[in-house]
């Protein structure tokens, strides 16, 4: 896949037609990696069912797959910037096609979860360097529409997940929830091969100890974060494997801190705005995953609606998420991003506070209202944040932006579905008021920064 970088790969941005189906390329890219983030759990009870396993254990082909996108998305970032972003783009697209191949004939669960956790592996290729890609894609003048684009993205195709895979399943089996990904990473990886553009190689060596710390690092902490609350797991696990990560983080920096170009982008983070926007989307991503974990028992025991209910009344937050995300990055061209993103963060912040002050039979019109605003104003923060986030580095250090920037969304919805889960165990019945109002909190401390910044 790799030529030789041509004059016009290094200007500022591709002509079209090429930048369009660069672009679109990217984003096919991150669909199939984010979509198989979700796709999965609707089909589990008949995936353990088909490999004779217990509801516990088919839970690993979800979490495996999990942990290995965030212990791998640093490692891809860094080698992109060593090697060429393209290189690994299609590195990612074709171990994640051959993984989803075997997952489809997997034939134990112990053969599936291992091919999930390299399929992992290859979605962490195809997200940590989005970002990046985008960055030599576009001009700089459309890089908050770029951004935004993939910022839509990542939130329609981590909400239609449950969808498409009900509608697979309902014509199919499982098992194409799999092989659907090889002729569209046959597509993603034939077109990238014309349309990527070949971008600079720093041609240092990759770092086997950092990545090593790194895995160290995230592993047990998004598998302790995770682990909170599940049924099964004594309480000392979680935290065990929160302090292996923490003492993980604190050798990996101490490692890194002298670094020119560290996996772990410390160099980046004494850049005001990289290191409040990394802060925001930590703290917006928790409050997102903590309403968005919580709100479906809410309205499944408390109010009594069904599934199919339940997954009609969560519908306007992506649904405003999906619209508000583009139009953001032309607000932010006209008014600022930070402001944009601050007011974004604010509307969320006051979304979700509408939310914890729900009547006690709240109507249809009560719940639809609240949850559209709050994706609105998540839309609004989530692009020029993004936008901020990758600018402000040095466009040599765009692989580290870009990774650091996948590595803030998964540890914040890992620390939102954990926090979560504490709730749930601490009170007796669901409640909505401090469920939703720390979930505010989250989005008020995101609204400061952006406005800080």
């Amino acid at each position: 896949m790799s030529v030789s970088a041509a004059p016009a790969d290094l200007a500022d941005g591709l002509p079209n037609p090429r930048r369009l189906l660069a672009f679109l390329t990217v984003c096919l890219g991150i669909v199939i990696a984010v979509l198989d983030g979700t796709i999965v759990n609707v089909a589990l009870p008949s995936i353990a069912a088909d490999q004779h396993a217990s509801a516990a254990q088919s839970i690993w082909i979800v979490t495996g797959y999990q942990l290995a996108v965030t212990v791998a998305l640093l490692p891809a970032a860094a080698l992109g910037e060593a090697i060429g972003f393209r290189k690994v783009f299609a590195a990612g697209i074709v171990i994640f096609a051959a993984a989803s191949l075997a997952c489809a004939y997997a034939d134990s669960l112990a053969v599936l979860t291992v091919a999930r956790i390299v399929q992992g592996i290859g979605g962490a290729a195809l997200m940590g360097i989005a970002g990046a890609l985008v960055r030599f894609i576009v001009p700089t003048r459309q890089l908050g529409q770029g951004i935004a684009g993939i910022a839509l993205t990542v939130a329609v195709s981590g909400a239609a997940g449950p969808t498409i895979a009900a509608a697979i399943l309902a014509v199919t089996t499982w098992h194409w929830l799999f092989l659907i990904n090889v002729p569209l990473g046959i597509i993603c990886f034939t077109v990238g091969r014309f349309t990527l553009p070949e971008t600079p190689s720093s041609g240092k060596k990759f770092d086997v100890p950092s990545a090593v710390l790194n895995a160290v690092t995230f592993g047990p902490l998004i598998a302790g974060l995770s682990s909170i609350g599940m049924s099964g797991f004594p309480w000392w696990i979680p935290l065990v494997l929160i302090v292996v990560g923490a003492l993980g983080g604190y050798f990996l920096w101490r490692r890194e801190a002298h670094e020119p170009a560290p996996m772990l982008p410390i160099d980046l983070f004494r850049i005001r705005p990289f290191r409040w926007s990394i802060i925001a989307s930590i703290t917006s991503f928790a409050a997102q995953m903590l309403a968005t974990v919580s709100l479906p028992f809410f309205f499944n025991h408390a109010l009594g609606y069904d599934e199919v209910a339940t997954g009609l009344l969560m519908t306007p937050w992506p649904v405003a998420t999906a619209i508000f995300a583009p139009l953001s990055a032309r607000f932010a061209e006209r008014f600022g991003g930070e402001r944009v993103s601050g007011f974004g963060s604010l509307l969320f912040a006051i979304g979700l506070g509408a939310i914890a002050i729900l009547p006690a039979q709240p109507s249809v019109w009560d719940i639809v209202w609240r949850l559209a605003l709050a994706g609105l104003g998540f839309g609004l923060f989530q692009s020029p944040n993004n936008k901020i986030m990758i600018s402000s580095a040095p466009r040599h250090r765009s692989g580290g932006a870009s990774g650091m920037q996948s590595t803030a969304r998964l540890l914040g919805q890992s620390a939102g579905a954990a926090l979560a889960a504490i709730i749930f165990g601490l009170t007796a019945s669901y409640n909505l008021p401090l469920t939703m109002g720390i979930a505010a909190a989250f989005g008020l401390i995101a609204a400061v920064l952006s406005i800080w910044r």
